[in-house]
């Protein structure tokens, strides 16, 4: 069988004519990766061999394995270390092919049946769907060229959890974006000029649109910092303009007042509830709504006071049809709590009591301590600066003006507004202590060196992302969105990231501690703080040998208080109270199940909470309908030990008939089971249930079940 006649089959079946040339072709790459230049007589050498092989086969169809076989025994005659380059490829190529299969496969599920790894995406909707494809790609092109073996290792057997595998390559994760400055004396959006709004309702318009189009440049949380503050020169701007109007038609002066002041407090509410609509339906690029938080609080001006209290008072009285009103998701609001403003008598305690009323029937606005004990508190009380959190519970370390990591004096302040963080890594405690126990070797030897892994792909983070153009987030890289925004298009935003911080994350205290000695945190928990002391020594070491701002988070596991629960169990079994349940606990808080007082709870957990100041909430569940006054006597006291805290309420509405009530499953009005029920899902709010079905996992709803304390 002469060459000309043989046919070769490809891998997809097709049958295409043999030429050496391209035979020639494919080896000369192969010589090319191994820096090896095939001579004039090697090159007729191996095209001769090729032939008189395939022409011995004495088939008009050769299979293309069968082809390359040939080609490769060709190579090991000529060069032995271009026909591994030859075979690597090969082998290359096939990886590829394996991927791709299984991004095919989880693209199928998807599309058919959904994806309930986050609360926020509706995988029912097709550009959800086709977003969570596209990042099911995205994670294994991280996975395959990003990290190294003994870190797929570590991910697999669920030692550690590298999060937003998809979006950690392309861009940020949390931010304090910096609303303000990008509004001050106009932008560029999309190529388009924006002149600084003159009115409220303008105002409120493009922040809307600013913050739609950065929160989609990125993939975490995203919080708009003092809201009230950025509002309230814009509300002073429509107020004036509406005085000139009223006494231009011929009102007097304090009747034009009485009536500018009506329409900038509508304003405020139709502007509001503009937002809602916008931050709930509009979906970002990554398919989820953007996760987007509001803080507010401290702010005394009158206008700055209407805002607060307005903002406050729209979530309460929800969104919807007429006796069908339900509180949304987004923005979600943080009460920003200073003593002074807010204690009883004090200047802004109406501001307060308006907070009181929205948790009481909303679970927002979550409450942050500035003056109580600890690290946030410390910062305002020291420089006046607001530490908010960046989405449900990320915190961001000090960077200051002329220091950096520490003050170069006295003088130098630090900055929090307009700065980021660049991704999280947690690790698997309990797994790391079974590890140790198995293998007899010390925990804490064991510890480090997974802490160690993290360290070194936090490291390649900040470079990878170092070498990314502004043009990729042009409102936070080019318009001062983030701090030191100001760039060129074109310009690495490398200077950017060495304000940026990189998170070590932690899960699962309480397994953690019934691991090591059959002891629940609420029994015991030393060792569990000995563990974050050592880690907090290591991560602070870390900190000064690498010049990058680390911090310890306590992860918000979703999806990963059940996947840690399977990984664990595939190594080491089902232990009880460690892997019997189907999720493990959140961070360092007490178990759902404990039966204990919110008092004792906010006791429990106070012991961990400076050592986790790069992310950390605290919530307790109030057995008490509607009972202000428990809710205000809580908050009174998590503002005094310096908590972040959520109120936990669970919300439920019937969708038939309007009746709402805590935590029902059955209307007791109407017997309808089409309810909509809203419940805490780690530092933020989620739907449990909507008409009917749930967005949770089932390892979260297993948890939710099981709700005492939390």
């Amino acid at each position: 069988m002469k060459c000309s006649e043989i046919k070769v089959i490809k891998k997809d079946g097709t049958k295409e004519e043999f030429n050496v040339q391209k035979v020639l072709a494919a080896v000369n790459k192969s010589a090319n990766r191994a820096m090896i230049i095939f001579s004039k007589a090697e090159s007729k050498f191996i095209c001769e061999f090729v032939e008189e092989k395939a022409e011995e086969l004495d088939q008009s169809e050769v299979p293309i394995a069968q082809m390359h076989n040939i080609v490769e025994g060709a190579l090991e005659r000529v060069n032995p270390v271009v026909a591994k380059s030859y075979r690597d490829y090969r082998n290359y190529k096939q990886d590829f092919v394996q991927m791709l299969d299984e991004v095919y496969k989880k693209s199928q599920s998807i599309m058919y049946i959904g994806d309930k790894e986050n609360s926020n995406t509706d995988s029912a909707l097709v550009s959800t769907k086709r977003s969570l494809i596209f990042n099911e790609l995205n994670k294994s092109l991280y996975q395959k060229f990003f990290m190294t073996v003994e870190e797929l290792q570590a991910c697999r057997d669920g030692y550690i959890y590298i999060h937003d595998m998809s979006a950690r390559r392309d861009t940020m994760n949390c931010c304090l974006f910096d609303v303000n400055e990008v509004l001050s004396g106009g932008f560029e959006m999309g190529n388009i000029w924006y002149n600084e709004p003159k009115t409220l309702d303008v105002a409120f318009d493009v922040i809307g649109d600013i913050v739609l189009s950065a929160a989609s440049q990125q993939y975490g949380g995203f919080t708009v910092p003092n809201v009230e503050n950025i509002l309230a020169p814009y509300a002073e701007k429509s107020y004036g303009k509406y005085i000139t109007k009223y006494i231009d038609l011929g009102l007097d002066e304090e009747k034009a007042k009485e009536v500018a002041w009506n329409d900038v407090q509508r304003e405020m509410e139709q502007g509001f509830q503009g937002w809602e609509y916008k931050f709930n339906s509009v979906s970002s690029s990554r398919g989820d709504y953007p996760f987007i938080t509001m803080t507010a609080g401290t702010g005394t001006s009158r206008f700055a006071k209407m805002a607060t209290i307005t903002m406050l008072n729209v979530r309460k009285k929800g969104q919807g049809k007429e006796g069908h009103k339900k509180p949304v998701l987004f923005p979600k609001l943080v009460f920003l709590y200073d003593e002074n403003l807010h204690g009883s008598g004090k200047e802004l305690e109406d501001v307060f009591e308006a907070g009181i009323e929205c948790s009481s029937k909303t679970m927002y606005p979550d409450w942050l301590s500035l003056s109580g004990e600890g690290y946030i508190a410390s910062m305002y009380k020291k420089y006046g600066k607001i530490i908010s959190p960046m989405g449900c519970r990320a915190f961001l370390s000090p960077w200051y003006e002329r220091g950096g990591m520490e003050p170069a004096d006295e003088n130098d302040v630090p900055v929090f507004v307009g700065r980021f963080n660049i991704g999280v890594v947690s690790l698997h405690l309990p797994m790391i202590l079974a590890k140790a126990r198995q293998e007899s070797r010390d925990f804490y030897v064991v510890l480090d060196y997974y802490l160690e892994l993290i360290r070194k792909i936090h490291i390649r983070t900040y470079a990878y992302l170092g070498e990314m153009r502004a043009s990729t987030n042009p409102l936070a890289y080019c318009e001062g969105g983030f701090y030191g925004g100001h760039l060129g298009l074109h310009d690495k935003i490398k200077p950017l990231l060495k304000t940026a911080t990189a998170s070590f994350g932690i899960t699962a205290f309480n397994e953690l501690q019934r691991l090591y000695n059959g002891k629940s945190l609420v029994e015991d928990g030393a060792f569990a703080i000995e563990v974050l002391k050592h880690i907090n020594e290591k991560v602070e070491q870390f900190k000064h040998e690498d010049g990058n701002l680390y911090a310890i988070y306590a992860t918000p596991a979703e999806n990963l208080c059940g996947l840690q629960v399977k990984q664990f169990r595939k190594k080491y079994g089902i232990i009880e109270n460690v892997s019997d349940r189907e999720y493990v606990s959140n961070g360092f808080h007490c178990h759902v199940t404990e039966d204990i007082t919110p008092i004792q709870k906010q006791n429990l957990e106070h012991r961990f909470w400076e050592l986790s100041n790069g992310g950390k909430i605290q919530y307790v569940k109030y057995p008490i309908d509607y009972n202000k006054e428990a809710i205000r006597s809580l908050v009174r006291r998590a503002m005094k030990m310096g908590f972040y805290e959520g109120v936990n309420l669970s919300l439920s509405y019937c969708d038939d008939c309007g009746h709402e009530e805590l935590n029902m499953d059955v209307c007791p009005a109407c017997g309808s089971k089409n309810l909509t029920k809203i419940d805490r899902m780690n530092g933020y709010l989620s739907y449990s249930r909507v008409k009917g079905d749930t967005r949770l996992n089932d390892a979260k709803m297993a948890e939710i079940a099981e709700r005492k304390s939390m």
